[in-house]
């Protein structure tokens, strides 16, 4: 059966109630439900795209994940694992049907080993969770999602997420020592190790870190973790020019200085935030919040003044420094509220990820705001500038035909634009539903089938999470 034919077969699910029973016999009559109000629950995710199921399913061991792919691939029905439901670029949403594995209540922490550096989970511990138990140790799990108190760490290796720790602290993918996974067929497998480094044979723990829930089922994560920095500190500056902001987020890139932490916001962005807070910031073009950390008083406050230095060697129209924490809260408040301020301004939003090389955030700036005067719609953007990744948020009305016309040809337009800027399609949301027209954009055709025969040979029936990536189409 080639890719995508899952439909025809699927059909038998809701007439079988033998495979109704086998799901419960499996999981249990509490951790199965058809019911209408789950199944519209779990038709959507955080992104602008719907599916329904057939069925969910909560599965709380491994050996039960197993007897359900088994199944699953039997009778070739779609599988679509699911955490907590986040994705920005419908990842999660059953685009085909079938039964939805959520993992939301394999929530153990099994091990925390300070000596060996790892934490050992199970995929629905939620990011936070994580964090908490660390805390007493003095140790944390450096990527730092903005959903960080919702999302799932399972979730969290099927994106390859990220945050606002990047720049220094780098993704998902770079604590990921080893997992388990359950594939398509039901097989069960453990990659990695428990060392800090091992290059024996195939790295297949990358290989599934970032896979999008494709080719198997994570139902273990062996994660490396770091020291907590003791010593902290926060500094804002604002331009009214966004070559000065750019070269002033180039330089400090490669001034030997890494931030913990370097963001920016654009002007539609603060425009937006004051129009709705009280917060009266500046209406600048760019306004850049840098933070550094280390382990001593002195290491982060040295490393701070070379930024500032470097804000000050710019044109800004201010800088502040940060003189205790509350200031520093104060500082970040503008930040933080960015998402949650713009999500209210219409009745629809589409959040982009796009990633350029650092020297191209201006263009990457610039270029935003062209598309947005061409299609005259509301794009805000606001982003991870330590790192290229921005966060360009479309606002428009999703109830009128010719608004989200141009959303679509403002979104088409902004990935030529990323990419002919030498950057990515996303750079921690992932490509789903969202970006799967796209593909062929950044990745050239051997890439492509380079990428559907590894799917192929892990899912021959294309049962795991049918219709993302662009896995489906041989075109």
């Amino acid at each position: 059966m080639p890719l995508g034919d899952v439909s025809a077969r699927s059909k038998r699910f809701f007439m079988d109630d033998h495979i109704k029973q086998d799901l419960i016999d499996i999981v249990g009559e509490s951790n199965y439900t058809d019911s209408l109000i789950d199944m519209v629950s779990y038709s959507y995710d955080a992104s602008e795209h719907r599916g329904r199921p057939f069925c969910a399913v909560w599965g709380e061991t491994a050996e039960q994940i197993v007897e359900i792919m088994k199944l699953a691939n039997r009778e070739k029905i779609p599988v679509i694992p699911r955490g907590a439901g986040t994705s920005l670029s419908g990842m999660t949403v059953p685009a085909r049907g079938g039964i939805v594995l959520d993992t939301s209540r394999m929530n153990r922490i099994i091990k925390i080993s300070i000596d060996d550096r790892l934490a050992v989970v199970q995929p629905g511990v939620i990011y936070a969770d994580l964090e908490r138990a660390l805390a007493p140790y003095g140790f944390f799990f450096p990527p730092d999602p903005a959903s960080g108190k919702v999302c799932t760490l399972g979730g969290n290796v099927a994106t390859n997420a990220g945050g606002m720790k990047g720049a220094k602290y780098g993704t998902t993918r770079d604590y990921v020592l080893g997992l388990q996974v359950v594939l398509p067929d039901g097989r069960i497998m453990r990659t990695g190790s428990n060392a800090m480094k091992s290059v024996s044979g195939y790295d297949l723990t990358r290989l599934f870190v970032g896979s999008e829930g494709t080719l198997g089922t994570v139902t273990e994560i062996t994660f490396k973790i770091n020291p907590k920095p003791t010593a902290g500190s926060t500094a804002v500056a604002t331009f009214n020019n966004l070559e000065d902001a750019g070269r002033a987020v180039s330089e400090i890139m490669h001034s030997g200085v890494i931030p913990s932490v370097l963001e920016i916001l654009g002007r539609e962005t603060i425009s937006a935030i004051n129009e709705n807070t009280d917060l009266a910031l500046p209406e600048v073009d760019a306004m850049l919040l840098a933070e550094t950390d280390g382990y001593t008083r002195e290491e982060t406050e040295y490393q701070m003044q070379k930024i500032i230095d470097v804000f000050n060697g710019n044109h800004p129209m201010e800088v502040k420094k940060a003189g205790s924490e509350a200031e520093a809260a104060e500082l970040w408040k503008a930040r933080k509220s960015a998402y949650a301020v713009l999500a209210r301004i219409k009745t629809h939003f589409v959040l982009e990820d796009v990633t350029v090389p650092m020297a191209k955030v201006p263009d990457l700036l610039k270029g935003i705001r062209e598309i947005a005067g061409k299609y005259n719609i509301l794009i805000a953007t606001f982003g991870h500038a330590g790192d290229g990744n921005l966060h360009p948020q479309i606002l428009y009305d999703g109830y009128d035909p010719d608004q989200v016309k141009r959303m679509e040809d403002a979104v088409a337009d902004l990935f030529k634009l990323a990419i002919d800027l030498g950057g990515t399609l996303t750079g921690e949301h992932g490509i789903g539903l969202s970006k799967a027209p796209y593909m062929s954009l950044e990745h050239d055709a051997t890439a492509m089938d380079v990428m559907r025969g590894i799917k192929r040979m892990f899912d021959p029936n294309n049962i795991l999470n049918p219709g993302k990536m662009a896995l489906d189409n041989e075109q």
